[in-house]
């Protein structure tokens, strides 16, 4: 098994360096995993992904990213890493097989970038979903300042304006160049973000361009 499994994962030393790929390191304990076929499966359906949805509409894109990454099944991330808020590269959530919702968001919006949809129309969004007791993170996007945003969200395969989703409150969206608050669910004014002790997103934003994790 291991030898057919080297077979399917090797093309992906040879990906684009913005897309996913693997280190020897990498691809040696994925080898060791009893899952390995599973994750080898996984990766293989992504490089499928962005070979098959890269000349599609924007929308389509959109929606093909959204329910690629759906099929994944959640786990909070006290069972999984057992810490109260981890947030995982993309590639460490195609590896795992599971994650919590902003390890959704983190990977559609890699991948959408990496399907040259433009980095200034993607945010992640806080949100709150009506009669839930934690914070919620989801992917928008957000065509121009006056658009309606689209929900691309682990919750729902559709991808939907946000006026559809009347359960969802933004508290506020934020992409690797601004953050703002919403009014009437497009863009008002921009936000500075209180991280608290660790900035998360620019610990993301490292790890996935500075060190391919």
């Amino acid at each position: 098994m291991k030898q057919i499994i080297l077979l399917i994962l090797m093309p992906f030393f040879i990906l684009d360096a913005k897309n996913i790929t693997l280190s020897q390191e990498e691809y040696n304990n994925i080898l060791k995993k009893q899952n390995s076929s599973q994750i080898s499966a996984r990766l293989v359906k992504y490089k499928r992904l962005l070979s098959k949805a890269k000349d599609f509409s924007t929308i389509k894109k959109l929606s093909y990213t959204n329910s690629f990454y759906n099929k994944i099944l959640p786990i909070n991330d006290e069972t999984k890493y057992q810490v109260d808020d981890y947030w995982a590269t993309p590639k460490e959530f195609l590896i795992e097989g599971r994650g919590d919702c902003e390890d959704y968001a983190i990977a559609k919006y890699f991948t959408l970038l990496s399907l040259k949809v433009e980095k200034e129309k993607l945010f992640l969004a806080v949100v709150k979903v009506k009669n839930a007791t934690n914070y919620h993170m989801i992917l928008l996007y957000i065509e121009n300042k006056n658009s309606m945003p689209l929900v691309l969200d682990n919750l729902s395969f559709k991808v939907v304006p946000l006026n559809k989703r009347p359960k969802l409150k933004v508290k506020f969206i934020f992409n690797e160049k601004d953050s703002f608050i919403l009014k009437n669910k497009k863009i008002y004014k921009k936000v500075k973000v209180n991280w608290g002790k660790e900035n998360k997103w620019e610990n993301i934003l490292k790890r996935v361009y500075e060190n391919n994790e």
